[in-house]
């Protein structure tokens, strides 16, 4: 629908239709929802004489769903295969090049959110290049189908008027085909995509926060060595840290200890906002004074020094 002719007269234009009868045939194709719109969007070009770009909100948030809900059921396969591989491939032509080009540059933290940026104005431009065209689109479309009316049935207007009803006119189950499309694909995506970026994320942060809480222990660990004293109002955190730690006598569903460093996850985001709130303790051990590790995380999740509570 970007190669659109422009051309004058239109493609397909029937210049010998009366404007009442040009009307009429226009009415019956594009049905009773948005008519006047269309119409007089057809009109413009009609008076014109060429095609030109005008905007168009459903093709520009819904294309997909706005083509099987005006039953261009084949340009939506189209679309879907021809157009979405085509966006797919500009978006991975552009990341290749802005990977080795400029994301040195950037702080590790900001790759992904920039990586995503690229390839959402890189599907924002080409939502507005069809948004433009897409009322060009379907005057060519109901010009088609009138002149193939027409020429079918010359002199049967009930027979021009159920073909362009056929072909033209809306569908409900088009549109909840498309919508359900969406749904399927965000599921997909849900279920098999999102738990891979989010496994790796995971094993960042708690490789850190381990990482962290356990140098942090090896000081209180150092402290109470040489004091005998466990050091309750040591600061350990840092606003820096994804992680709040601090120093206790006790903690909770740990009986056996005088001494433990109390580390909370805190200020992770989506897709791992579940690790919030969760908890490593690295506590001394009075029975055999040792410094061991539980944790609130499930046993895939919890890090191989500790053990889950």
């Amino acid at each position: 629908m970007l190669f659109i002719e422009t051309d004058s007269p239109p493609p397909f234009y029937q210049e010998k239709l009366t404007p009442t009868k040009r009307k009429q045939l226009d009415q019956w194709f594009i049905g009773h929802r948005t008519q006047s719109h269309y119409l007089k969007r057809f009109e413009a070009f009609d008076k014109q004489g060429y095609l030109s770009p005008k905007w168009h909100w459903a093709a520009f948030f819904i294309t997909f769903p706005w083509l099987l809900y005006r039953k261009r059921y084949m340009d939506a396969l189209v679309y879907s295969v021809a157009g979405w591989s085509f966006i797919q491939l500009n978006i991975v032509i552009v990341l290749v090049f802005f990977e080795f080009a400029f994301m040195s540059y950037i702080p590790n933290a900001y790759h992904m959110p920039a990586r995503i940026g690229i390839a959402a104005m890189i599907w924002v431009f080409w939502s507005f290049m069809v948004a433009r065209w897409m009322d060009a689109y379907y005057y060519r479309m109901a010009r088609r189908e009138i002149a193939d009316a027409i020429e079918d049935n010359p002199r049967d207007e009930a027979a021009q008027k159920a073909h362009l009803q056929r072909e033209g006119g809306v569908s409900l189950y088009g549109l909840a085909l498309g919508f359900g499309f969406f749904a399927f694909a965000l599921m997909v995506i849900n279920i098999q995509f999102l738990p891979i970026i989010a496994k790796q994320k995971e094993n960042d942060v708690l490789f850190d926060a381990y990482d962290i809480a356990k140098n942090a222990q090896n000081r209180v660990a150092l402290i109470y060595q040489q004091t005998g004293q466990c050091p309750v109002n040591l600061p350990l955190s840092t606003d820096a840290q994804q992680l709040r730690m601090h120093v206790d006598n006790q903690a909770e569903g740990v009986p056996n200890t005088d001494c433990a460093v109390i580390a909370t996850v805190k200020g992770v985001s989506f897709p791992i906002r579940y690790l919030n709130g969760q908890k490593l303790v690295f506590y001394h051990n009075l029975e055999g004074d040792s410094w061991r590790c539980i944790s609130s995380l499930n046993k895939k999740q919890t890090p191989k020094h500790c053990t889950a509570n």
